[in-house]
């Protein structure tokens, strides 16, 4: 049995990852740590109610457990958020993250780590694994220092680098931009979407396939995980229109610099997803595919 713990497992992806290691129960032993009761909606697996800021006893539930993987989906991603409370972000994002890996070294743990698209400064689009980070705002900061303590560390270690992450699960504790674009349309009203910044959305279930395929090939280093063309969130949100049959007139294109948001976002982002397709073996789907296959779940 490999035992995993899911950090983050009331979240939407460690929620999507529970379903799907719990499809193989007799290969996976699963433990989710999150704050509060278990919100997932089943109670197939070891459930831990745990404040991940509490150092020691991190620790030591971890120790306990002696897991062979751990996957971190746990993090401060608001970016407005993190940029008002920097502590907070630091302590989530970054001390978690150093304490994970301390623990992973003395027990002999893979740590398989969530990284963004937000490290990047936005300025070419198509980044490769090995492209230099420049951030903007703080969140994509505190995610830079994160990678960089388990670059400089001695574990096996994985960064798994996503873009703006949608689906739905069990327990919604935060909307994401389909669920939004498509209640809004559904409900008659008219929004307003940037024109002026580029992005591949990434399909949580896909996100958790990629979690999983770095664990049973026991991956290492940096990959980037995204859905496979570059579109403005404003043709995002067309394409969201399209495929649930909405009225895409409601959706009024703005530029950016209207929104007056307190984090800095970049541009253009996007991934080269070569490496991903090589070592992974793992070949994304357009955002359009994508959308249908989700569209297929709410059934």
């Amino acid at each position: 049995m490999i035992k995993v713990i899911i950090t983050g497992s009331n979240g939407l992806l460690g929620q999507s990852l529970l379903a799907l290691l719990l499809k193989e129960k007799n290969k996976y032993q699963v433990f989710g740590f999150s704050r509060g009761k278990n919100r997932s909606g089943r109670d197939d697996f070891n459930y831990v109610s745990i404040d991940l800021t509490q150092k020691e006893n991190l620790k030591k539930t971890i120790r306990d457990i002696n897991p062979d993987f751990i996957i971190n989906t746990a993090a401060m991603t608001l970016v407005d958020d993190c940029e008002i409370d920097k502590e907070t972000c630091d302590l989530l994002n970054v001390d978690v993250v150093q304490w994970l890996a301390e623990v992973s070294e003395e027990m002999n743990i893979h740590l398989i780590h969530l990284s963004t698209d937000f490290i990047f400064d936005g300025e070419q689009g198509y980044y490769k694994e090995t492209d230099q980070p420049n951030p903007l705002s703080y969140y994509g900061l505190s995610k830079v220092k994160s990678e960089n303590l388990l670059l400089n560390s001695k574990i096996d270690y994985t960064i798994l680098r996503t873009i703006l992450v949608y689906g739905k699960v069990f327990s919604m504790s935060r909307s994401n931009i389909v669920l939004w674009v498509k209640s809004m349309l559904a409900q008659g009203k008219q929004i307003t979407i940037v024109n002026d910044q580029f992005r591949m959305p990434t399909y949580v279930d896909d996100l958790a396939l990629a979690c999983k395929i770095s664990m049973d090939k026991k991956a290492t280093g940096i990959y980037h995980i995204s859905s496979k063309e570059l579109l403005s969130v404003f043709e995002i949100a067309q394409q969201v229109a399209d495929v649930f049959e909405l009225d895409k007139s409601l959706i009024k294109p703005i530029s950016s610099t209207t929104l007056n948001q307190t984090a800095k976002r970049p541009p253009k982002t996007g991934f080269d997803l070569s490496k991903t397709n090589k070592v992974l073996n793992f070949y994304p789907k357009s955002f359009k595919e994508d959308l249908q296959r989700f569209k297929e779940t709410l059934r």
